[in-house]
């Protein structure tokens, strides 16, 4: 399996197949490090193989072979500063050393891929001004030849979708995680099965995945897609007809949740399912369609104020919101009047998230 995908590490396509494929026959892919990894795949054991640096987009043989030689000769990579600096900055330019940081190839040294982009500049403006000290020699050195250590930039930490997103263009897919994730347990509310567990049925079927592609053909009908939708469980293609297509098509977005009602039946032709797509509804859309309420868990020291701002950009929606408030003498349960129920979309939900614990900031599904 190593030596078949570093066969086709220039076809993003068949790297990702054969990582399907050694994944469903239990081999465990240990991600890219720039420790440890060489170009090529490699095999650890009998069951797991090491990501393979010559597989990642915006590398090149001749930049990877120079990392190399640097790792070789001087031991491991002890931070991107340490790196930058003994890497032939020549063939290892700024591009490759960011492919590197999005792929994950420095998260053995520093699982901070935000911060690590972040400095590239600084730790690259580091080494060339160690080489010029280096260059010019003289009296203004200092006799041990030492200089103020850089240190990085100060960002927060990518959210695990924002690491998936930066990791996929580098990679071609997702390796760390899967951004269904993110939302599987919200999902789970309003979506029965995973795609996985789809069978023929007379009823029509919800299901959720995010969109990994879409293609379009000419059919007697008109035009039809055909959208390929991933949930980490299997990837599913869902017919969507003419009618429908041109409807709402704005709604089918790459690398964006899909909730679709369809019909599943057994394709007799092919083998497998076939799926045709009766509606389409974006995240938000399910969210309003399926939620009860807005249920919030607020204490004596909240601030009503704020709670105001963040509710009336989004009122005169479909979803009652409840506020369950405690203090030192009682608690009670309020439902905010009706011009208070609120859309739950994206901003809405994104907004409470970052103000409330996850306790106390609930969606609660019919």
């Amino acid at each position: 399996m190593a030596a078949t995908l570093s066969s086709e590490m220039a076809t993003t396509d068949k790297v990702h197949f054969f990582f399907k494929d050694g994944i469903d026959n239990g081999l465990t892919f240990l991600p890219p490090d720039i420790n440890v990894s060489g170009i090529r795949f490699q095999p650890v054991d009998a069951k797991a193989i090491r990501y393979g640096l010559g597989a990642l987009k915006g590398t090149g043989e001749a930049a990877l072979s120079a990392i190399l030689r640097a790792r070789e000769s001087g031991g491991n990579f002890i931070d991107l500063f340490d790196f930058c600096h003994r890497v032939d900055r020549r063939l290892v330019n700024r591009r490759v050393i960011e492919a590197l940081i999005r792929a994950g190839a420095f998260d053995s040294i520093d699982a901070n891929r935000a911060k690590l982009l972040a400095s590239v500049a600084l730790a690259t403006d580091s080494a060339e001004q160690a080489e010029r000290n280096a260059l010019q020699g003289g009296l203004f050195d200092s006799p041990s030849g030492s200089h103020e250590a850089p240190s990085y930039a100060n960002v927060a930490p990518w959210t695990e979708r924002e690491r998936l997103m930066n990791e996929k263009p580098v990679l071609g897919f997702f390796l760390s995680g899967h951004p269904y994730h993110e939302f599987e347990n919200e999902l789970k509310s309003f979506v029965k099965y995973r795609l996985g567990q789809l069978s023929a049925s007379r009823d029509l079927v919800s299901m959720a995945g995010i969109v990994v592609s879409t293609r379009t053909q000419m059919t007697r009908r008109g035009k039809m897609a055909v959208v390929m939708l991933d949930d980490a469980t299997t990837q599913l293609e869902i017919t969507v007809f003419n009618e429908l297509w041109e409807a709402q098509r704005a709604k089918i977005r790459e690398d964006e949740i899909l909730v679709v009602e369809g019909k599943v039946t057994k394709d007799e032709y092919a083998g497998g399912l076939r799926v045709s797509a009766e509606k389409l509804m974006t995240l938000a859309e399910a969210r309003n369609r399926y939620a009860r309420k807005l249920v919030l868990t607020m204490n004596g020291g909240s601030d009503a104020k704020r709670l105001q701002s963040l509710l009336k950009p989004f009122s005169n929606g479909p979803c009652p919101v409840r506020v369950c408030y405690s203090n030192a003498e009682a608690t009670t349960e309020i439902d905010l009047p009706a011009q208070w129920n609120v859309r739950l979309d994206d901003g809405l939900v994104t907004d409470l998230g970052s103000w409330l614990t996850p306790e106390n900031f609930k969606i609660v599904y019919r």
